[in-house]
């Protein structure tokens, strides 16, 4: 009986020791990370609790057990914490440091952290951003490039097929555009949100030669329309086909130099012997 009652007394002395090491150490750290709470507790205080726990509740305050389980726990107590008294002679408790430092929470750690090495921090995330900002403005500003050739090139192909269409024998039609109906065609909805975008197009169009801008009513409301020059692709065409056909092959043209060389070097003998 006596080893049953010594194993229940260590098991409650166990918990209500690790219990009270968990109030003091949370809050101690809470006064080291934010500066609230109470660091040193009464002995009074203590027992108190003590007393309100469940566990001392069950063995009862009239037995002997209780007794001893309160003062097992208290020398137990005396040799975890911090002790001292204060100047009305009352004992206190704390938790110490390098044990509060396991209750602290992990915001806790991260703005002792970051307030210990700020001169370090500061510097090399202003520079991760600054470079992360430039990585980023670099990669929008060529993707903006890029979309912008693309459209461009767009924009050329479907006016200078508009204008051959409507100039076809079967054909028919408008040879211009309206501009506007154009940017609706090719932009996806998210670009029409970015004016820039188009107004880049607009000025690749208006430097092209090729493409002629006014003014057109349009259903009664006025309308920039673009038309693409006819003749510039018409005379482009037949001076490829020109081309083409006056074009020689390399082998033809040595075999032809050579045949005119051949029959050079027979008349020339001819010519000795009158």
């Amino acid at each position: 009986m006596k080893q049953l009652r010594n194993l229940c007394v260590l098991r409650i002395l166990l918990v209500l020791l690790k219990w009270l090491e968990v109030c003091l150490c949370e809050a101690y750290a809470q006064v080291l990370c934010y500066g609230t709470g109470t660091a040193w507790v009464r002995e009074p205080d203590i027992w108190n609790d003590l007393d309100g726990h469940e566990l001392m509740q069950s063995v009862g305050p009239d037995n002997a057990t209780y007794m001893y389980t309160k003062r097992r726990v208290m020398e137990a107590i005396i040799k975890l914490l911090e002790t001292r008294t204060n100047s009305h002679g009352i004992r206190e408790f704390k938790c110490p440091d390098s044990l509060a430092g396991y209750y602290k929470p992990f915001t806790c750690f991260i703005r002792q952290l970051i307030s210990k090495h700020a001169l370090i921090i500061a510097p090399v995330c202003t520079g991760l951003i600054g470079c992360a900002m430039l990585f980023w403005k670099v990669r929008q500003k060529r993707y903006l490039s890029a979309r912008v050739e693309e459209l461009y090139h767009q924009v050329c192909d479907m006016l200078e097929e508009n204008a051959l269409r409507s100039k076809s024998i079967n054909g028919g039609g408008e040879s211009w555009v309206v501009a506007s109906w154009l940017r609706d065609h090719l932009l996806l909805p998210r670009e029409r949100k970015d004016p820039q975008l188009w107004k880049k197009v607009e000025e690749l169009v208006q430097e092209d030669s090729r493409v002629d801008r006014y003014p057109k009513l349009v259903k009664g409301e006025s309308k920039v329309v673009w038309e693409w020059q006819v003749e510039v692709s018409l005379n482009s065409s037949r001076r490829r086909k020109k081309g083409e056909g006056f074009k020689l092959k390399p082998d033809q043209g040595i075999n032809t130099n050579l045949n005119q060389s051949d029959h050079t070097l027979k008349a020339e003998p001819k010519a000795l012997m009158f």
